[in-house]
């Protein structure tokens, strides 16, 4: 499947990306403010904040922008290994809110940045160095069992097989980061299509509006091994995406799919 080029941005898409941003700039040092003191008493209230961030975004994507988001299927509640596509940075947040309580594994320097690194150490995002290649692996798997020992336990840990973001319909190689933490840890793999890259590229700002889909694919059970595993969940995730990307129309010679 080759990938979807998406137009470049125009004149007329630049002041609502700029008004977007500023609203965001706007937001994240208010409710930073605002919710950082109440998680340093109450660390339990880091996902509510988190949540309510979240959905500023998306609530100022679908005003500003133009850009709404669909669910289909059922997210997941419990803790879980959560592997999406990744195609922009909607999808980062579109995905962190439908989970309750989410995670990621993050760079060791990103968790000292001030106000961001403060409630990622609260929701419990997993810090790594990825210097020490192979290493890093046996760091995840260790957070990953720490916080299953915690008040609430893990949550459901958000990574993305490929390592990077991707334009539609383009394909890197799985990365075996989740196959080998479900062999390790036991968790269920819960694999999320997408096609957001239609509508927020990964490089530059949003250039159309419409409704991007998020979609929660049956979720991948123990008893194989990881290699299995990984062929299984890079079948269904690309298999889905590039579903939904011609049901949209974002792929060569595709139409959007008429409204129900």
């Amino acid at each position: 499947m080759s990938a979807y080029h998406p137009r470049r941005a125009s004149i007329l898409d630049w002041p609502r990306a700029v008004l977007y941003y500023l609203y965001v700039a706007l937001v994240t040092l208010v409710l930073g403010l605002w919710g950082l003191p109440q998680v340093l008493v109450h660390p339990e209230r880091a996902h509510r904040v988190a949540s309510l961030w979240l959905g500023q975004m998306l609530g100022a994507a679908r005003v500003i922008l133009g850009v709404r988001i669909e669910y289909r299927g059922t997210p997941p509640a419990g803790d879980c290994i959560v592997a999406s596509k990744h195609q922009s940075f909607l999808d980062i947040l579109a995905l962190a809110h439908a989970c309750p309580r989410r995670a990621f594994v993050m760079k060791r320097e990103v968790l000292r940045v001030p106000i961001m690194g403060w409630f990622a150490r609260k929701v419990g995002c997993i810090p790594i160095d990825r210097a020490r290649g192979k290493e890093a692996m046996k760091q995840i798997i260790a957070g990953v069992e720490a916080a299953r020992t915690r008040p609430g336990g893990l949550g459901q840990l958000i990574i993305y097989p490929e390592g990077t973001r991707t334009r539609p319909g383009q394909k890197l190689p799985y990365k075996h980061g989740a196959g080998t933490i479900q062999r390790a840890t036991g968790l269920p793999i819960q694999p999320v299509a997408v096609n957001c890259g239609l509508f927020w590229p990964k490089r530059g700002i949003p250039i159309q509006g419409g409704t991007a889909v998020i979609e929660f694919l049956p979720p991948i059970t123990v008893g194989q091994r990881s290699g299995a595993v990984m062929e299984l969940l890079e079948a269904r995730i690309e298999a889905a995406s590039d579903r939904l990307l011609a049901e949209a129309g974002g792929l060569p010679g595709t139409t959007p799919a008429p409204a129900a």
